[in-house]
């Protein structure tokens, strides 16, 4: 029963993320053919100034996707790790205590690298963003000099938002109870089946 609701819960979750990072991916393909160019760049001088694109927008729906997709889908596994596996438990059990400990480091290695690639993804499509916000006259992005995003940026964030998702796949289904909860789980359900009113009315008659 237990790993029946474990499935349903990692579809779910999968699901989730999966459709919010195939919509953080789609807004990064599309800004990158939407960002601003260097010959929509417009020159006065000294002075230059760059027009607002549709890839600023993209670019905050994609982040927008993309954070959603990373918090739904490692605070609900983390929590469910913590809860499985908390840290300091099945002392009494060297083997599955071995065991438990390395799946809990592989959770915790693939929840590292999926932030990591989350925050690089960020960091990309923040900087372009803003590029595509438009750049006035004198101004400009920084120091009033235009910049303009380089060909590659929106789609290595586009690659990043997939890393993120295939992280956190592999993060959400790494997450498994441990042997000593199961133990736990199990001794408790043979106790109440024990303690049941039907096993109660038997062992009376076989007493009489």
């Amino acid at each position: 029963m237990e790993e029946k609701k474990l499935g349903h819960w990692r579809t779910a979750v999968c699901a989730i993320a999966a459709l919010l990072c195939t919509a953080a991916f789609s807004c990064c393909l599309a800004a990158e053919f939407k960002k601003a160019k260097a010959e929509d760049m417009k020159v006065d001088g000294s002075l230059c100034s760059l027009p607002s694109s549709p890839a600023f927008g993209l670019g905050v729906a994609a982040i927008a996707c993309l954070s959603l997709a990373q918090i739904v889908g490692t605070s609900a596994a983390a929590t469910r790790l913590c809860s499985y596996q908390g840290f300091g438990c099945c002392n009494d059990h060297d083997h599955d205590h071995k065991s438990d400990k390395g799946s809990r480091f592989t959770s915790v290695g693939l929840l590292l690298l999926s932030w990591i690639s989350f925050g690089m993804a960020v960091v990309m499509l923040s900087a372009a963003s803003s590029m595509n916000n438009g750049q006035a006259y004198g101004e400009g992005w920084m120091d009033g000099d235009c910049y303009v995003v380089k060909n590659g940026v929106y789609g290595g964030a586009a690659a990043l938002a997939i890393l993120t998702a295939l992280l956190t796949f592999g993060f959400t289904f790494s997450t498994r109870p441990s042997t000593a909860a199961s133990s736990v789980n199990n001794s408790i359900n043979y106790n109440n089946s024990s303690n049941s009113p039907s096993n109660n009315k038997s062992r009376g008659r076989s007493s009489t």
